[in-house]
């Protein structure tokens, strides 16, 4: 069953056109690789899907509901959540804290309410508490809780805006080069947890350049160039595809 559908998207900026009728889809239980050379429209197409842009033309859904015109946080409530390249954490807060946030979006107690020592209220943080410790173990981050989010190493801090994301309880997760700046032991690492959220009901669409992560783990690649898909399909396709060897795996093997 598609989960997300991608259907002729299309985005200018002024004169510049960034994609242009992209379509692809992405099926309940999937990790779908998005990749292509820099500046390909990877990013703005992430960026259309969480509703960050408008697309100038086109049509995005999540299941049967057609997001084109909700506002960020309507899609993250339908089930869409993301990472950022450029991790983006509360640095001063806890490890669990940031985790917390992530609980906000779900919150059933209002904003006033939550204030009052209510037998309700006290209910939801310890459980919101509890399912927070079990996202942090989840992401090998057991034990940390609380220490600050900024104090940790950089590959932590990736698991903690992952764990951070799980928070909002997604169908869809959003990843954009979790692997950037971390080593191969990382990597491995990475690639183990992205594994375990499948079960979880949890569908991965992951922009990432290191090869050996989109072709050891996504199940379907799809490729883009000059804001254009080249190509679509499994990775032994993709890796065989003289269009994509020209636009993009060409490139990065031609590299001294």
């Amino acid at each position: 069953m598609e989960l997300l559908t991608i259907n002729n998207l299309s985005k200018s900026f002024g004169g510049v056109q960034a994609l242009t009728d992209v379509s692809f889809a992405v099926a309940a239980g999937e990790i779908v690789g998005l990749i292509g050379p820099n500046g390909a429209g990877k990013t703005t197409c992430f960026n259309l899907i969480n509703g960050l842009l408008p697309p100038t033309a086109g049509g995005i859904r999540l299941g049967s509901t057609e997001m084109v015109g909700l506002p960020p946080y309507r899609r993250a409530r339908l089930g869409l959540a993301r990472t950022f390249q450029n991790i983006q954490l509360f640095g001063g807060m806890t490890v669990l804290e940031n985790v917390l946030t992530g609980y906000h979006l779900h919150q059933q107690v209002g904003g006033f309410t939550a204030l009052l020592p209510l037998p309700r209220v006290s209910r939801a943080q310890a459980e919101n508490r509890r399912r927070a410790l079990e996202l942090l173990e989840l992401v090998g981050l057991g034990g940390k809780e609380d220490e600050p989010a900024e104090a940790l190493a950089y590959g932590d801090q990736r698991r903690l805006e992952i764990a951070r994301a799980l928070a909002q309880q997604p169908q869809l997760l959003l990843m954009d080069e979790p692997a950037a700046g971390l080593n191969p032991r990382e990597t491995e690492d990475l690639m183990a947890l992205m594994e375990k959220l499948l079960p979880l009901g949890i569908t991965l669409l992951v922009i990432e350049h290191d090869m050996t992560l989109v072709m050891g783990l996504c199940h379907r690649i799809v490729v883009l160039d000059h804001g254009e898909v080249i190509a679509a399909g499994a990775p032994g396709e993709i890796r065989r595809d003289p269009r994509v060897i020209e636009a993009y795996l060409g490139r990065e093997e031609d590299e001294p």
